[in-house]
């Protein structure tokens, strides 16, 4: 490409004859006056039927009856708005239906073979133990007043405890 020299040209390349930009609207407007070929045309092409204008009314309004009768008609409970509806009311059934709504379980409402063994479970010391009650409960006397046959004590050191373990202690 040759793109280097264009710095170097002055001159357009284009000529006018003189005079020109002068008269050129009023040229332009004879051209269109007498050459037009819209001075030729002595009717404007539109034409209404005969008696078009008294009979519209009456046509517009059996148009408009005509299309009330075949409108389409959408049913209120189609496959989908059930659809939908139903999974809405499974997802509100399923929240209250879930445990989170339940209360909590109190201390008292568990079973004793439950609270034993979640105590042995969990390897809890006797002074976590004893955070759990209160100094009323801990007080000696209610101990003291309990008796013990020693038929329930032989049975629960044979049932619950490992003999070894008591000779090494």
């Amino acid at each position: 490409m040759k793109t280097n020299k264009l710095h170097n040209i002055h001159s357009t390349g284009f000529k006018i004859p003189d005079g020109y930009f002068d008269a050129l609207e009023d040229r332009i407007f004879n051209k269109l006056k007498n050459d037009s070929p819209l001075n030729a045309v002595e009717e404007t092409g539109f034409k209404a039927p005969k008696d078009y204008f008294d009979s519209i009314n009456e046509s517009i309004i059996e148009h408009i009856k005509n299309e009330e009768k075949t409108t389409k008609i959408i049913p209120l409970f189609n496959k989908k708005t059930i659809l939908f509806a139903s999974s809405i009311a499974a997802a509100v059934l399923l929240l209250f239906n879930l445990s989170v709504f339940e209360s909590k379980p109190t201390f008292n409402s568990l079973d004793a073979q439950t609270v034993e063994n979640y105590i042995i479970s969990e390897d809890m010391s006797t002074s976590e133990l004893a955070f759990l009650f209160t100094d009323v409960e801990l007080d000696e006397t209610i101990f003291s007043e309990t008796i013990f046959d020693d038929e329930n004590i032989e049975d629960y050191l044979l049932n619950n405890t490992d003999i070894e373990t008591l000779i090494t202690e």
